[in-house]
């Protein structure tokens, strides 16, 4: 199981790499091994400003779909536009190409509830 110690994460599976006031969100290697082929990534929320734990897409694989949550609270700034096309990135490379969101971060304080890689690890008894 690949959990880079370098990332902070969610109970909700998600990841986030933290640099000033962006974050860079996408799903952990995890939930996309729980998830199975991942083949649409839906994220209407680009320019919108949301709280932490607010839906800010979702991610669609063959057996089910699933909400996507905001670890910080922020402003969507950006979308992975090669997940339109390649969605599979998500399976593939869930901690490089496969991110999902960049997000610019309205409360910086938020990110002391995030979780460690340890703490993920314990999380899903890896």
């Amino acid at each position: 199981m690949n959990i880079p110690t370098n990332l902070k994460y969610t109970k909700d599976h998600e990841w986030v790499s933290v640099d000033g006031e962006i974050a860079t969100v996408g799903i952990t290697d995890f939930a996309q091994k729980e998830l199975g082929d991942i083949v649409y990534v839906e994220v209407e929320t680009l320019d919108q400003t949301l709280d932490k734990d607010e839906v800010f897409g979702t991610v669609e694989a063959v057996k089910t779909v699933s909400d996507l949550f905001l670890p910080l609270s922020g402003e969507i700034i950006e979308f992975n536009d090669a997940l339109e096309s390649d969605p599979e990135k998500v399976n593939t490379d869930p901690y490089g190409d496969g991110w999902m969101v960049k997000v610019k971060i309205s409360d910086a304080s938020e990110i002391a509830t995030l979780l460690s890689s340890e703490d993920y690890k314990a999380l899903i008894g890896a």
